[in-house]
């Protein structure tokens, strides 16, 4: 798949180098792969990144730390809350079409501070002004679909909205859901917990392992 990561071909190999650098990285045994100046001269004259990554853009959230990655690894998309409009779904077919990365992730995180937003609109009747308030409306589907279910807890509220991003980002991309069909590519849902470092797997679509979801 990339001539700079020739080890990296399928949505499921690119899923386990984001967990194995993620375990590296909960460890304090960062390896801080592919961010030498060989690595900068390498990727210059065109990128081949491995995996799209599309998550909050929570301070806390830099992916190429928190899964020990570097230059041309990831092509990354990062919204307040993951909220996915045109601009968000162009560059990710982006990624996949033109790049050629065989994975997209979806990266939420506990405590999210946009779904608390939705959740405390929901229950006051009001939301923010601006485009904050914006936001936080088309974070709210999530918020009721979690309530519909019974759960009561932010983190849960959490889950359901990545589980909607992921499923949204499949059934609004045609370009998106046609890769997936055919085994080419992978989207998956992940939440990262902020003081533990870690991330589990919250649902996907496409060849990942069993296991991994």
């Amino acid at each position: 798949m990339s001539d700079f990561d020739p080890a990296v071909s399928t949505p499921a190999e690119a899923l386990a180098v984001l967990q194995e650098g993620n375990a590296r990285f909960v460890r304090g045994e960062r390896l801080h792969p592919n961010q030498d100046a060989d690595r900068r001269s390498a990727v210059a004259p065109r990128q081949q990144p491995f995996a799209v990554l599309f998550g909050c853009s929570d301070s806390r959230l830099a992916a190429e730390i928190i899964f020990d990655r570097g230059l041309g690894d990831l092509f990354v998309v990062r919204t307040a809350g993951h909220v996915a409009g045109p601009e968000v779904l162009g560059s990710i077919e982006y990624g996949v079409s033109v790049l050629g990365a065989p994975l997209v992730v979806v990266l939420g995180h506990d405590a999210c501070g946009a779904v608390t937003a939705a959740s405390e609109a929901d229950r006051d009747g009001s939301a923010p002004a601006g485009y904050i308030g914006d936001l936080v409306e088309r974070v709210m589907p999530s918020v009721l679909s979690a309530r519909a279910a019974g759960h009561t807890d932010i983190d849960s509220f959490v889950h359901t909205h990545i589980r909607r991003t992921v499923d949204g980002l499949v059934g609004r991309s045609v370009l998106l859901a046609t890769e997936v069909a055919a085994g080419r590519c992978a989207v998956v849902g992940l939440s990262y917990q902020l003081a533990g470092g870690t991330v589990s797997v919250v649902n996907s679509h496409g060849p990942v392992p069993a296991a991994s979801r």
